[in-house]
């Protein structure tokens, strides 16, 4: 079902009919009450063999359940509660275990399916998309069961709620969630393409549903759908920018190898190119690193042949910069005249990255110059690595960077202008000069980046409610006082007949 909409997004039309559709049924969703339990009555199954589990277990790798759905330094697997920041509030992940009171012991295999694909649990309440199904919906049948299969027998039940999300009004009326459905949820199952290799459909089976890579790399319309049009060309994700990794030479990846595509994926680095960190790095540690490299190889296959798409760079992101010419100690003791993004790189980056940018020999810490962080011709991820740091353990080792902004100790936690300050040295000794950061710009993505259109469209839906009410009882006075007026002219009528 297409409701004012087309393949390739919104027209102004149809945004404008999307947000009406959409305050409408949430009109009418406040005559109705969410319940919030997941779990419903236990459903008895049989228990399928040890393959089946297994290979439940590697497709839930493969999607990165674990990355939302356990949280983070010790929390139970599957258990809930990783709060995941989104435009509209945040969402806490549910409890996936097969607990009967608090995860989905009580699913049956339809169940787990609707959930999986269409976003709606079984008691009928709707998902919000920061869990993936429209991706998701495009898991086979056999792969489903599978995944069924592993979370009711392959992981251990957590008795204990996970804690319920609450997005302020409008977003709280989860029925609103049908319109969005009906409008943008392809509730299909992926298939293969005859024309292209066995290791291409994987790549794209791997990239389309499971790994659900267009969630985050696809930009989205005012109604924070994704712009199917302009698949995989980069997206916003909060503070972080999820880059272009279409086959295109400049804005995409295109300049790199399959060699290198798999050593980022199962590494989260390549020295000359770019180093994982916020979401991609949380990928990066959960999934991409265990899976196996003709996982990794069909993902790469398949980047490399996506149809390419454009977008503000000047040439490749990775290409910029050298080695800092004036060395970093012949500024040290001067007291006038020294850029002020210098005192906070002398204070806070040179020990790590050396004084001339180079990082380390081994790329524990990575080099300043030819870094996509360093020369993108948009500097959210420069900014949100200084404020939010890197944290990402690959085989066993830990890679790390402290954070400079909110969650940094006192002493060195960065003002958002010390922040601008840092990142406009970075970017002229290092990467994209052309690049400016404003300490407006660092408020801005320190608080989570620029909100989406629906978002901010969020003050004026209680008005719009009032008026939707207002025109409703005025419509139905209307037509009672015609009634009124009819009844009486038919009244007098009869008795001038009379």
């Amino acid at each position: 079902m297409r409701i004012c909409s087309s393949s390739a997004g919104l027209s102004l039309s149809g945004q404008a009919c999307g947000l009406v559709l959409s305050l409408w049924v949430a009109v009418l969703g406040a005559a109705h009450a969410q319940t919030t339990g997941d779990a419903g009555a236990p459903t008895a199954q049989p228990a399928p063999g040890a393959v089946l589990v297994e290979k439940g277990r590697k497709l839930a790798v493969a999607a990165d359940c674990a990355a939302c759905h356990t949280t983070p330094k010790g929390g139970a697997p599957f258990a809930g509660g990783y709060p995941i920041g989104s435009p509209l509030g945040t969402i806490y992940a549910t409890n996936i275990t097969p607990s009967p009171t608090h995860g989905i012991g009580g699913y049956s295999l339809e169940d787990f399916t609707r959930a999986l694909r269409q976003g709606v649990r079984k008691d009928g309440a709707h998902l919000y998309p920061a869990m993936p199904y429209t991706a998701y919906t495009q898991i086979s049948d056999d792969d489903t069961a599978a995944l069924y299969a592993y979370f009711m027998h392959g992981v251990q039940p957590v008795d204990a709620p996970a804690p319920q999300t609450a997005l302020p009004f409008p977003f709280n009326l989860r029925w609103s969630m049908a319109v969005w459905n009906a409008l943008y949820l392809k509730d299909q199952r992926f298939q293969p393409d005859t024309a292209q290799s066995p290791q291409w459909n994987h790549g794209a089976y791997l990239v389309g549903a499971l790994a659900h890579c267009s969630t985050c790399h696809t930009p989205r319309n005012a109604l924070m759908a994704e712009d199917g049009g302009r698949f995989l060309a980069g997206g916003s994700l909060g503070a972080w920018y999820a880059p272009n990794i279409t086959s295109d030479a400049t804005n995409g990846v295109g300049g790199w190898s399959e060699a290198e595509l798999v050593q980022y994926l199962k590494t989260g680095r390549v020295a000359g190119k770019a180093q994982a960190a916020g979401p991609m790095a949380e990928a990066v540690e959960h999934s991409l690193q265990h899976l196996p490299d003709e996982d990794l190889k069909a993902i790469a296959t398949y980047l490399k042949q996506t149809a390419p798409h454009g977008g503000d760079e000047a040439k490749p992101r990775y290409s910029y910069g050298s080695a800092a010419v004036t060395p970093e100690e012949s500024m040290r003791g001067r007291t006038s005249d020294v850029d002020a993004g210098w005192r906070v790189f002398s204070g806070s980056c040179a020990h790590c990255h050396q004084a001339s940018g180079n990082g380390t020999a081994n790329g524990e810490y990575p080099s300043l110059f030819h870094n996509t962080a360093t020369g993108a011709s948009r500097p959210d991820n420069l900014v949100a690595t200084i404020l939010h740091g890197v944290d990402r353990t690959v085989d066993g080792r830990a890679h790390f960077m402290p954070a400079f902004g909110d969650a940094a100790s006192y002493t060195d936690r960065l003002s958002d202008q010390e922040i601008a300050d840092v990142s406009n040295f970075v970017l002229t000794q290092y990467g994209n000069p052309a690049v400016k950061v404003s300490a407006a710009d660092v408020t801005t993505l320190r608080a989570g980046g620029k909100p989406p259109f629906i978002a901010q469209m969020r003050p004026l839906a209680l008005p719009a409610l009032v008026l939707a009410v207002l025109a409703a009882i005025a419509l139905i006075a209307l037509v009672a006082v015609r009634a009124r007026r009819k009844n009486t002219a038919q009244d007098r009528a009869t008795r001038t007949g009379a």
